[in-house]
C-alpha cells in the first residue's frame, strides 16, 4: 500500500518532469541563437550583392549599384539612386518539405518581374558573419546550384 506521502512525491515528480519537458526556451536553442545573430547582423547598415550565380551564369552585374537594407519589419529595400524596390525577407527554420529540415532558410521575395524576381527563394545559408552572408539554393527543376552573396558596405 502506497502511503500518502509517496503518492504526493510521485505526482510532484511527474508534474515536474512534464513541466521540464514542455519548456521550449528559444534562447537556449543553438539554431535560434544563430537565427537571432544573422537577423541582427543584416539589420546593421547597408549591403550589396557581390555574387549572384543563376543557372551557372554570373548575373552579379544586374545588381551593381544597388544598396540593400534589411529592415526589422521584414521589408527588404533595394535602391540604386534612381530605382527603389521593396520586397520582404525573413529567416525561418527549414521544414519537412525542404531539402534539409535541420537548416535555416534565408527567404527573399520581390513581387517584381525584373531581375529582382530571380532573388526570390528560400536560400540555404552557407556562411555568415557581421560583414558577409553567403547563400545557395539547388533549383528544383534541373538541380542547378544558385549562389547569392551579400557583403556589408
Amino acid at each position: 500500500m502506497i502511503t500518502q506521502k509517496l503518492r504526493i512525491s510521485i505526482v510532484a515528480c511527474f508534474i515536474g518532469a512534464i513541466a521540464f519537458m514542455s519548456c521550449n526556451n528559444d534562447d537556449n536553442n543553438p539554431r535560434s541563437e544563430v537565427k537571432n545573430q544573422i537577423e541582427s547582423n543584416v539589420q546593421q547598415g547597408t549591403w550589396r550583392i557581390t555574387k549572384f550565380i543563376d543557372s551557372n551564369e554570373d548575373e552579379t552585374n544586374h545588381f551593381i549599384g544597388y544598396i540593400f537594407t534589411f529592415q526589422n519589419s521584414g521589408v527588404l529595400s533595394a535602391n540604386n539612386g534612381t530605382n527603389n524596390y521593396e520586397g520582404t525577407w525573413s529567416i525561418t527554420e527549414g521544414d519537412i518539405d525542404d531539402d534539409s529540415p535541420d537548416d535555416l532558410d534565408f527567404n527573399i521575395y520581390f513581387n517584381l518581374t525584373n531581375d529582382f524576381e530571380d532573388l526570390n527563394d528560400d536560400w540555404d545559408i552557407i556562411s555568415q558573419s557581421a560583414t558577409k552572408i553567403e547563400l545557395m539554393d539547388v533549383s528544383g527543376g534541373n538541380g542547378d546550384e544558385e549562389y547569392l552573396t551579400f557583403e556589408k558596405n
